[in-house]
Parts: structure tokens; C-alpha cells; sequence
């Protein structure tokens, strides 16, 4: 029977990537025209490291960060969101042996400053760790959706 893969395992698991390609037909009705750049998890992964207690940072900033680094049109929203599921995941894991130093994904917001709900123990592992560094976590409306207050008052600048 095969062992299964552990996070950490496929964080580190970049195979081909990353790779830049030209957004094709399909793609464009969604993301325009040019190219995207489907990054490799580690990629994800030290962008989310370089978020200090305090500050936050959305997908859609990691995905700017990385279609600049590869002179691409855009990053891919697909994958750039399963990395950062990938990166929690693997923190935790690490985090779960015992280590100290992991990446600090409930710094890493979804679109409009929502919570993450996949990312591990949940929301409320979610908000207990970003009100202990000085965010208030609202509902988002009507919404089983979560956010953080002001989050753009928080975002981190990182080139």
C-alpha cells in the first residue's frame, strides 16, 4: 500500500512549475488576454512567510506579486488559491510536530477580506489567531461568511 503524501510533502512537490502560458480562448472570457503564471507551492508559500504579525495579504495580491515576478499578464487564481491551502495545510502539519517557525496563514485573506473556512481548524481557529494579533473579525452581511474589519488598513506591502 502507498504511503500517503503528507503536506509538507506537496508543498515541496513544484514538478514543471512554475510555467508561464498564454491564456487561451477559453480563458480569456474570464481573464483577458495575455499570459498567466501557474506558480509552484513554495512560491505560495514564502510570499505568505513574509506577512508580519499585524498585516494581512489577499490572494489576489499574491497573484499580482507573482504575474509581476514572471512578467505575466496574471496569476493563475486556481492554483495560487490551492497553493495557499496547500501552505496552511503543510504549517499545520508542521505546526502539529511541534515546530515554531511556520507560515502564518491566517494572515492570507480571501477576496474582500473574507476568511478562509478551508484553511485548517476553521473559522474559529481562524479568528481566535487574528484577534490575538489586534484584527476584529465581523460577519459578512447575512452570510455564514466571515471578514476582517478594515482589512485594508492591514494589508502588507510586499514587492
Amino acid at each position: 500500500m502507498k504511503k500517503k503524501t503528507t503536506w509538507q510533502e506537496k508543498l515541496t512537490g513544484s514538478k514543471d512549475l512554475p510555467r508561464v502560458e498564454t491564456i487561451d480562448e477559453k480563458k480569456s472570457k474570464r481573464w483577458g488576454s495575455g499570459t498567466f503564471v501557474i506558480p509552484a507551492p513554495l512560491e505560495v508559500d514564502a510570499i505568505m512567510r513574509k506577512v508580519p504579525k499585524g498585516k494581512l495579504i489577499t490572494i489576489n495580491e499574491i497573484r499580482q506579486i507573482l504575474a509581476k515576478k514572471h512578467h505575466a499578464t496574471i496569476g493563475c487564481p486556481i492554483t495560487t488559491g490551492i497553493f495557499s491551502w496547500i501552505a496552511a495545510h503543510a504549517a499545520d502539519e508542521a505546526e502539529q510536530e511541534g515546530k515554531k517557525n511556520i507560515t502564518p496563514y491566517w494572515r492570507t485573506l480571501k477576496t474582500g477580506g473574507l476568511l478562509n473556512e478551508k484553511y485548517p481548524g476553521g473559522l474559529q481557529n481562524l479568528k481566535t489567531r487574528l484577534e490575538a494579533e489586534g484584527h476584529t473579525i465581523i460577519p459578512k452581511g447575512r452570510s455564514k461568511h466571515f471578514m476582517v474589519k478594515d482589512f485594508e488598513k492591514s494589508l502588507v506591502d510586499i514587492k
